[in-house]
């Protein structure tokens, strides 16, 4: 994709491998909600999927826009002026930043992901408000180690005051093999009491046959996914409180004027908020 090539060849920053022949999670995503930052194996791969459950797109985009209202909900109604964003994906505007700073200019943001592709693109989420700061960490999620004592989380994030930890459509690329619900629990263990844990899972429980599909086509391209119900989402959230409505479809989950209108049948992401006490 050329306008890629020439994003690389514009911005400041290291040389990496696109591999852009193999399709990645965060580029099929960038796809299904209409984004232009792109290859062709990851076209192929979401068309696949797409053709396996057609509401998939829809499903995608109402969960971007249930990351808008929890970011903008927390930093308005609960404060937080902290965020953690791990599988941060594509710049999309708006991002957590922009949201969180548009509310609170001194809020501060860290984001972390493992495309390679996402790291060339860095800049737009460099981008803070002069009251707050971002940073970028190339990382992997089951990584928790190389997150949290990274220096550059460590200097843009206290962790001795509360952090909200998102997990936006990323768990399901976790497999059960590598305890996705302990990894969670080492990266909430790290912060501090009345931190926040939003997070979401990718569900076949309102269409099994066709979502099932979606799983079978990521897998078939080395994508692994791992499809979950309703009550392994709410393990995720053992031992915190979570704020109502609770674990919904993410379309549920406190609806604004701005809020999709959209069937429960063309969602198959669950999402929740829940607060670490002390």
């Amino acid at each position: 994709m050329d306008g890629i090539r020439q994003e690389r060849q514009e911005h400041e920053g290291p040389s990496v491998d696109l591999r852009m022949d193999v399709p990645h999670s965060a580029r099929v995503y960038d796809y299904l909600i209409g984004g232009k930052t792109n290859f062709e194996a990851d076209r192929v791969a979401a068309r696949a999927s797409v053709s396996a459950w057609p509401s998939l797109p829809i499903s995608m985009r109402t969960t971007r826009t249930f990351m808008q209202r929890v970011v903008r909900r927390l930093a308005e109604e609960y404060g937080v002026r902290q965020f953690l964003d791990i599988g941060t994906g594509i710049p999309t505007s708006p991002n957590v930043h922009e949201i969180a700073q548009s509310i609170t200019p001194e809020a501060r943001i860290a984001y972390v992901d493992n495309d390679p592709i996402v790291l060339t693109h860095a800049r737009a989420l460099m981008s803070s408000s002069p009251e707050g700061r971002t940073c970028y960490i190339d990382a992997d999620l089951r990584d928790v180690d190389s997150i949290m004592q990274d220096p550059k989380l460590q200097a843009v994030l206290d962790l001795t005051e509360p952090v909200a930890l998102s997990l936006i459509a990323i768990v399901h690329f976790v497999l059960d093999e590598d305890d996705p619900q302990g990894i969670v629990r080492r990266l909430m263990d790290q912060l501090a009491p009345g931190s926040f844990l939003a997070l979401t899972v990718f569900t076949g429980d309102t269409n099994p046959e066709a979502v099932g599909g979606v799983g079978r086509e990521y897998n078939a391209r080395g994508i692994p996914l791992q499809i979950r119900d309703k009550a392994e989402t709410l393990a995720f959230f053992d031992g915190y409180d979570l704020l109502d409505p609770g674990v919904t479809l993410v379309h549920h989950w406190r609806p604004d004027q701005n809020s999709p209108q959209v069937r429960d049948e063309d969602i198959a992401m669950y999402g929740g908020v829940a607060v670490k006490r002390a």
